[in-house]
C-alpha cells in the first residue's frame, strides 16, 4: 500500500482533483458538504490519507485519528452511505493513475483497508452522537473590533459544550457554509453559556477576515466539537507556571487562567504578554481584572522594541531577564516565529526540556 501511494502522490494535485471530482459525479447530494473553494479541502484529503498509510502499522496510533475523523465529520452530517461512495472514488482514483500497476491483489488490498477505515470512523460517529450533537450554534452576542484586523468574538451556545480551556473548536460562519476552521476559545466553560474567540483576519483566509468584518451581533456560528488541545497544563505537576503569549496566543492561555481559577488549586502564574506596539495589547483591561481578582496572578506587558520583543520575534530574552524561573513550566504559544524562536531561547537557556511546553507550529 506504501509503494502504490507513494506512487500516485508523484501525479501531486492531480489526484485529489480527479478524487473530487468522481466522487461529486457519482454523489453529487455531497457536493453541499464541501467549500466552494476546493483548495483547502484537497491538501486535507493527501494530509489524511497519507497519515492513515504511514500508521498503517501502528493501531495504537492509526486507530485513535480515525476514530477522532469520524467523529469530526458528524459536523458535514456524513452519514454511513456516504462512506460507500468515498470509496468508490477512492478506488477509481487509485487505478487511474496506478494504471497498469493497479493489480486485483493491490485492488483487493486498499478495499479491504478502506472497509477498516470506514468502519471505524462509522463506529466512533455513532457512538458519538448518542453524547454530543452534530455541530452546537452561537448566537453572537458581543462582537468588539479590537484593532483594524481584529476582534473579540462572544457567542452564547444553544446547548451545553463540555471543553477544556485550551482544546479547539472549529468555526462555519453563517456567510461561509461549508467552510471551517480552527479557533481556541479564550475563556473556561462558564455557567452562562458564553464562549469568546479571538480573532485576527489572516492575509488571503477566508473564515478569519469574515469574522472580523463581516459578523455581526445576532448572527449565529456554527461550531465544531471540542478536540485536541494547542497546549495542556496536564505536566505542569502542579508547578507554578509562566505563560508566554504573542498576539492571539493569548486567547488559550487567559483560558487556561480561568481554569486555574476555576479549579481552586491556586499556583503562582506570571502571564507575559507580547505586542508590537500598545494597541497590540487588545484584552489588557480584561487581563488586569482577572490580576486583581486573583493574587496569584502577574500581568507583564512586552511592548515593541523597549523589550527587545521583535527584533528577532523572540519573547525569551525579557522574560528571562525578570526573575529567576527555577522550579517554574514555561507555556508559550502565538505565531509559528515567536513560538519557535522564543522556545529555541529558552532552551539554549538551560530551561530543561520536561517543563517547557509549546504549540506545535509545524
Amino acid at each position: 500500500m506504501r509503494d502504490s501511494f507513494a506512487l500516485v502522490g508523484k501525479s501531486g494535485d492531480e489526484v485529489p482533483r480527479y478524487f473530487y471530482s468522481y466522487l461529486f459525479l457519482i454523489a453529487p447530494e455531497v457536493r453541499p458538504m464541501f467549500p466552494v473553494s476546493m483548495g483547502a479541502q484537497r491538501d486535507r484529503l493527501v494530509a489524511a490519507l497519507g497519515r492513515i498509510v504511514a500508521d498503517a502499522d501502528d493501531p495504537d496510533r492509526l486507530i485513535p485519528y480515525l476514530q477522532q475523523l469520524g467523529r469530526d465529520h458528524r459536523r458535514f452530517q456524513v452519514v454511513a452511505q456516504h462512506y460507500d461512495a468515498v470509496g468508490q472514488a477512492l478506488l477509481a482514483t487509485l487505478a487511474y493513475f496506478l494504471g497498469n500497476a493497479w493489480t486485483p491483489e493491490l485492488q483487493r488490498g486498499w478495499t479491504e483497508a478502506y472497509a477498516l477505515v470506514a468502519r471505524t470512523m462509522i463506529q466512533a460517529a455513532e457512538a458519538n452522537s448518542a453524547v454530543n450533537p452534530s455541530w452546537w450554534n452561537a448566537e453572537v452576542v458581543r462582537h468588539e473590533q479590537r484593532g483594524f484586523d481584529l476582534a473579540v468574538l462572544t457567542g452564547r451556545l444553544d446547548q451545553p459544550m463540555a471543553y477544556r480551556a485550551e482544546q479547539f473548536v472549529m468555526v462555519e460562519a453563517p456567510m461561509l457554509p461549508s467552510t471551517w476552521r480552527a479557533f481556541t476559545p479564550a475563556n473556561a466553560p462558564r455557567a452562562d453559556g458564553t464562549i469568546e474567540f479571538h480573532v485576527r483576519a489572516v492575509d488571503g483566509g477566508l473564515v478569519s477576515p469574515a469574522l472580523v468584518y463581516g459578523l455581526r451581533q445576532g448572527d449565529v456560528l456554527r461550531l465544531g466539537a471540542p478536540v485536541g488541545e494547542r497546549l495542556t497544563l496536564g505536566p505542569s505537576g502542579g508547578r507554578d507556571l509562566v505563560l508566554i503569549a504573542g498576539g492571539t496566543g493569548l486567547a488559550p492561555m487567559r483560558a487556561s487562567v480561568e481554569e486555574i481559577a476555576r479549579s481552586g488549586r491556586q499556583r503562582r502564574v506570571d502571564l507575559f504578554v507580547g505586542a508590537r506596539d500598545t494597541h497590540g495589547l487588545y484584552d489588557l483591561p480584561a487581563l488586569r481584572q482577572l490580576a486583581q481578582a486573583h493574587p496569584w496572578l502577574h500581568i507583564t506587558p512586552l511592548v515593541g522594541a523597549d523589550a527587545g520583543t521583535f527584533a528577532n520575534r523572540s519573547l525569551a530574552g525579557p522574560v528571562l531577564r525578570a526573575a529567576d524561573w527555577s522550579g517554574r513550566s514555561f507555556y508559550v504559544c502565538g505565531s509559528p516565529p515567536m513560538v519557535s524562536t522564543t522556545v529555541r531561547d529558552l532552551a539554549q537557556a538551560d530551561i530543561p526540556h520536561d517543563v517547557l511546553h509549546f504549540e506545535d507550529v509545524q
